[in-house]
């Protein structure tokens, strides 16, 4: 038996079936405009995955505070109209088979706990870092919500009394302020250029760097003496830079330092599965929300 697994995005759907304990037959599709045009293009991709593979449910990955107790996805996202009605109820009419629905963040975290670089732990903060920062709280392997269903906004925290984890520990944010040091258009720079100046010495990317650094590992510093969890798992297009761990590292340590009564340096490590992480992780919600 199979599932057919979607990561719903705002730009496009991810799709493939997990098979015999591997994600295969994957694909994407361009996000469509509208629930009902959603809906004719989820309907489509299935019942052709169904002509090869014995579908037994369908595992999803989507934007939002997806409220499993209720149904809904709550808040808002990238897609407007998948909020604020019972797409659960639709979806199992639709797919005529079970459906399990977990926030995209979330189920990278569970991705990460259940088969990636934290699945020798328990209890694990997963840290994605964008163009803002998000992630997720795992406690005992499961997903910690939240009150609110704002368990892992992490982006939400002031790190120095005016501005959020967000704007200040992001390499995002990081390239408009060096264009905005610099005087350069906005849409110049990226995170990458700054990088490649800061590394030639320029001295304004220098000092906007070496600030994205100071801040980022202040916001993990910080989650690590909150939560005291085992592992912290870094994700987002930053896991990618080869000597990101090595670089906060060093920051986490002169924290430390500077604290004087803080014991240890945060365990960090960068994420393992990348773009089929949300799908993973959905198959892995599945699980446990059907046994």
């Amino acid at each position: 038996m199979s599932l057919f697994v979607l990561d719903f995005g705002g730009t496009s759907i991810k799709y493939g079936v997990w098979e015999k304990e591997i994600l295969t037959s994957k694909g994407s599709v361009t996000t469509p405009a509208s629930w009902e045009k959603m809906k004719i293009v989820l309907k489509s991709l299935k019942d052709v995955m169904a002509g090869t593979y014995s579908i037994e449910g369908v595992a999803i990955s989507a934007p939002g505070a997806v409220n499993q107790k209720r149904g809904v996805i709550e808040g808002a996202s990238a897609i407007p109209y998948i909020h604020h009605f019972p797409i659960f109820k639709e979806l199992e009419e639709l797919f005529e088979c079970p459906v399990a629905m977990e926030n995209d963040a979330n189920c990278a975290g569970l991705a990460e706990v259940w088969l990636g670089a934290a699945k020798d732990y328990h209890n694990v903060l997963f840290v994605v870092i964008g163009s803002g920062i998000g992630g997720a709280i795992i406690i005992d392997k499961k997903v910690w919500h939240g009150k609110h269903l704002f368990g892992g906004e992490f982006g939400f925290m002031l790190l120095n009394g005016k501005q959020t984890f967000s704007e200040l520990g992001t390499a995002v944010h990081m390239a408009k302020r060096t264009e905005k040091r610099k005087g350069l258009p906005e849409g110049e720079l990226d995170g990458k250029a700054v990088f490649r100046l800061a590394e030639q010495g320029d001295p304004v990317a220098a000092e906007e760097v070496e600030k994205f650094y100071h801040y980022l590992a202040q916001g993990i510093y910080n989650l690590q003496y909150c939560f005291d969890p085992e592992k912290i798992i870094i994700g987002g297009g930053i896991s990618g830079k080869e000597d990101l761990i090595p670089q906060l590292n060093k920051k986490l340590q002169e924290i430390v330092d500077q604290v004087g009564i803080a014991p240890f340096v945060p365990d960090i490590a960068l994420c393992k599965f990348k773009n089929d992480a949300n799908l993973i992780g959905a198959v892995y919600n599945y699980k446990i929300v059907y046994g």
